[in-house]
């Protein structure tokens, strides 16, 4: 398994609830999810780099 970068993320009340209720909705949890909408953007925005590169 890939090593994961582990960080502090503060969020409004509100805001994590919202998240939480859309990642249940999508049978994620709420960092799976954070990490599929990241990746998401990324990858619109043209910034995602190919996953064999470091």
């Amino acid at each position: 398994m890939p090593k994961r970068k582990a960080f502090l993320l503060r969020l409004d009340p509100k805001t994590y609830d919202d998240l939480e209720r859309w990642a249940k909705d999508e049978l994620r949890s709420v960092n799976g999810q954070i990490e599929f909408l990241l990746r998401r953007s990324l990858q619109q925005a043209g910034r995602a780099r190919d996953k064999k590169e470091p």
